[in-house]
C-alpha cells in the first residue's frame, strides 16, 4: 500500500514539474518575442533553449530559476545570443546584448 501511494506521489510531481516546466518555456518564448519585437528585431527559430536550472528561496517560498537562451538577428543575416532569467514565471532580467535604445534618433 505504502509503495503504491508513493509511486502515485512521485508521478503527480513528474506530471506537475513537467507542467511547470512547459508554461515556464511558454512564457520565455513570448518574453522573448516582446523584447525582439519592442527592440525591432527578428527572434530567430521562434524558441528558447533552456541553459540552467537551479531552486532559489524566496519570501514566498522555494521557487525554480531557469535561464533560457534565444538567438535574434538585427539585420536578418547574423546571429546574436541574448538571454532572459525567470524565477518561477517572473521575468528576473532579460538581455540581448544592444546598447540602450536612444529616443533622440
Amino acid at each position: 500500500m505504502i509503495d503504491q501511494l508513493f509511486a502515485l506521489l512521485l508521478l503527480l510531481l513528474i506530471g506537475w514539474f513537467w507542467l511547470d516546466a512547459s508554461r515556464a518555456r511558454e512564457r520565455a518564448v513570448g518574453l522573448a518575442q516582446r523584447a525582439c519585437q519592442e527592440r525591432g528585431v527578428q527572434l530567430l527559430d521562434q524558441a528558447v533553449e533552456l541553459r540552467r536550472r537551479g531552486l532559489r528561496w524566496r519570501r514566498q517560498g522555494l521557487r525554480i530559476r531557469r535561464v533560457y537562451r534565444f538567438e535574434f538577428s538585427e539585420e536578418g543575416i547574423g546571429r546574436r545570443t541574448g538571454y532572459l532569467v525567470l524565477l518561477g514565471l517572473h521575468l528576473v532580467d532579460l538581455s540581448l546584448g544592444l546598447p540602450a535604445a536612444s529616443d533622440d534618433a
